[in-house]
């Protein structure tokens, strides 16, 4: 199928190309340098956007057209409330020439062949399948259009469509007509996309198609899923960070009601039982040993993740910042933290498995469906062709999802069984076997110039991993790149015109899993930057926004972030200073090519920090569904609201708490700002990510404010004044 020359940032095979030719030129030059290859490649997956990789030649994997008229659209791509399946829906009305009511986007199971090679993550859902999708629904209209040609008598170019129904010569046939008459579809060349001026839905604000379902309460996501016959299991999951299994004594817990088998792995020990009630008071009654290294503090968490430990990778270099930050009395230099956090997600991990013979069947809420079904096949010994993955509903992601053992442990019950299992961890296992948003570190230095620019400027993090260790990451790529490329996520100096500045990831492996968590390391990376930004701002005399605006290159990058930061500041009616009891602060970022940029107006109310108002400007590039680019600012800033202000883990004894809501403090509907204005700029012509970008620019545009309303430079996750 064709391809879109006019892509937003480096395609997949520009990527590889681009590569290839800088490697070449390295290693030509005589002087191949580990720092300079790491660099390079640094910089190339900052920009790159991966290109989705599944099946695009197969119509029919994705289309089902009913008698009815109805078209299914099987989506490679998850719904865990981003929106999805909504502006897949939008794309493809508009290229199969349907109303929009007429499709019905449902979640395609592994055994379909529809599969994405990657996952639902990265805010690539819309943006990787734009062009995929509409080349695929234009090919299905012509097959049905040709099909239709031949039951009708006429040439193909007499057709006209309208709404799934086709008309010739006084001749009408629907769609789903058509169908049924169709023993083998010819796939035709993929015909001209139609001009996006000519959509009716793509650019509109159309409702959600999974709506009625989320408000009548449907039985979608995986918690929700059951199948005939079916036990129930639980699984005794490690009560500490760097505990290793060692063996149990199950014979109590063997004799309990309800109890159908006791399951002992060489990694795990479990439960069946007849209920989900029995199966969990059985659990509570195995004695599991767990061999542990050493008792594990917060204190020596925190002196792990310290700028100066660790291994030092300079990702980013421009100029010679090191040499004129070296030494001086004009050095500026200032220190930020976050803390340990949670996924929190409302609904806790689990599957629904039923392993029969040499085939299983799990029915989970999961990002990864490709790795899910690997995984599983490789614990059973089976064929991957042989496991389907039947995606659910997700009840919260946040990249919790990325990780999916639980589907590999529920199997291994049903196998024991030989019958179709539900196994899901409670909420207490959640919190203590997460897969944490690392703690992080940040030292940034810098000196300005006569005029108060800024003559050099560095930034070291450091960071826990989050994609190194995870599944799906490569582990040979873990030495060729040295920083964890999620750790530094956000962390680049941004301001091009800056004639000197480096970004240095400190990488340190900690004793519990951190990986995934929304936009990765963007919210602790801006954080510091843009605090940072805003206080040399202040040392200079300037006002802020004018201060970045001075400082970004020229370049296509460095226009689209000018314009946001200049239609949020607009919008917001920027001031500096305090009126009324209330101040505003201002951050900006960039992130997976989309600027975005945020004012905030807060107060201090009870010795407490108020949000009253974030006026957020992004630029997505085409807006698919501006509803949802709305909707998904608005999730992404009280998420980050709620990160920034209140939430953490600590650890003692080497147990993580808290493992409840509650005592895990998040922004509660009091917390969250009154109004929350969001202005969508559209300066490409293709969409690109939302999903995450929006969660940059909150907690520095925050603590900015505080910092004009008492003068103290907040400068650790969460935020507090008293």
């Amino acid at each position: 199928m064709s391809t879109e020359n006019k892509k937003k940032g480096f395609s997949r095979r520009k990527f590889l190309t681009r590569s290839a030719i800088g490697l070449g030129v390295i290693l030509g030059s005589g002087y191949l340098s580990r720092n300079l290859i790491r660099r390079y490649l640094a910089g190339a997956i900052n920009e790159l956007e991966p290109s989705y990789q599944g099946n695009t030649k197969s119509p029919s994997l994705w289309f089902e057209i009913t008698a009815a008229n109805e078209i299914i659209l099987h989506s490679p791509k998850v719904e865990m409330g981003q929106g999805t399946f909504t502006g897949l829906a939008q794309i493809a009305a508009d290229e199969l020439e349907v109303d929009i009511s007429q499709i019905q986007v449902v979640h395609a199971a592994s055994a379909s062949g529809n599969l994405d090679g990657l996952s639902t993550g990265g805010s690539t859902s819309i943006s990787g399948l734009w062009q995929p999708l509409r080349e695929l629904a234009a090919t299905m209209r012509e097959m049905v259009k040709q099909a239709a040609a031949q039951q009708m008598g006429v040439d193909v170019a007499e057709l006209s469509v309208n709404n799934g129904v086709i008309t010739a010569a006084g001749k009408s046939l629907t769609y789903g007509a058509v169908v049924k008459e169709v023993s083998e579809w010819v796939v035709p060349k993929t015909p001209p996309l139609k001009p996006i001026k000519d959509y009716k839905f793509v650019g509109k604000p159309v409702p959600r198609v999974d709506l009625r379902d989320k408000v009548l309460g449907a039985p979608i996501f995986g918690m929700d899923a059951t199948m005939p016959d079916m036990l129930f299991g639980a699984v005794v999951r490690p009560p500490m960070i760097g505990a290793t299994y060692a063996g149990a004594d199950t014979a109590a817990a063997a004799k309990m009601p309800g109890v159908v088998k006791i399951v002992s792995e060489p990694d795990f020990v479990g439960v069946v039982a007849t209920s989900r009630m029995a199966a969990e008071n059985a659990k509570q009654a195995i004695q599991a040993n767990w061999t542990t290294e050493k008792s594990w503090q917060t204190a020596d968490i925190e002196a792990m993740i310290k700028v100066g430990q660790g291994t030092p990778y300079v990702i980013q270099k421009s100029g010679n910042a090191q040499r004129l930050l070296a030494a001086g009395e004009d050095i500026i230099t200032a220190e930020f933290k976050s803390p340990i956090g949670a996924h929190a997600q409302l609904e806790p991990n689990g599957a629904v498995a039923f392993v029969e013979g040499d085939k299983a069947t799990i029915m989970i809420s999961t990002q990864v469906v490709k790795l899910t079904r690997g995984e599983v096949a490789k614990r059973l010994g089976i064929a991957e062709e042989n496991v389907n993955i039947q995606p659910t509903f997700l009840g919260g992601g946040f990249g919790r999802r990325l990780h999916t053992p639980n589907a590999v442990q529920a199997a291994v019950l049903s196998k024991a069984v030989g019958k179709p299992v539900k196994c899901f961890f409670d909420r207490q296992e959640e919190f203590q076997n997460d897969t944490f948003r690392p703690p992080t570190h940040h030292v940034l230095k810098a000196k300005l110039d006569a005029d108060g620019m800024i003559a050099a400027i560095e930034h070291n993090v450091s960071s826990g991993d989050v994609m190194f260790g995870s599944p799906m990451f490569p582990a040979l790529a873990e030495p060729l790149l040295g920083a964890d490329v999620g750790a530094w996520r956000g962390g680049m100096i941004q301001y091009g015109a800056i004639p000197n500045y480096q970004t240095i990831s400190w990488r340190v492996k900690l004793p519990f899993a951190t990986s995934w968590w929304r936009s990765l390391g963007l919210l602790a990376n801006t954080f510091a930057i843009e605090s940072f930004m805003d206080e040399l701002a202040l040392k200079a005399g300037k006002d802020p926004v004018e201060y970045r605006l001075a400082q970004i290159q020229d370049d296509e990058a460095g226009t689209r972030l000018k314009s946001v930061i200049r239609a949020a500041a607009e919008k917001a009616g920027w001031r500096d200073e305090v009126v009324d009891g209330r101040a505003m602060g201002f951050a900006a970022s960039t992130d997976a090519q989309t600027p975005c940029a945020q004012v905030v107006e807060v107060s201090i109310e009870n010795e407490e920090i108020k949000v009253h108002k974030v006026t957020c400007a992004i630029d997505p590039g085409l807006a698919v569904n501006p509803d949802q680019v709305r909707a998904q600012c608005e999730g992404a800033i009280i998420m980050g609201l709620s990160a920034t202000m209140y939430e953490q883990m600590i650890v003692k004894d080497s147990v993580l708490y808290p493992t409840i809501y509650g005592p895990y403090r998040m922004a509660l509907m009091r917390d969250a700002p009154r109004e929350i204005d969001v202005v969508i700029l559209e300066n490409t012509g293709v969409p690109g990510a939302v999903g995450e970008p929006p969660l940059g620019p909150i907690g520095a545009a925050i603590a900015n404010a505080v910092f004009r309303l008492t003068g103290r430079r907040l400068r650790e996750m969460p935020l507090a004044i008293a």
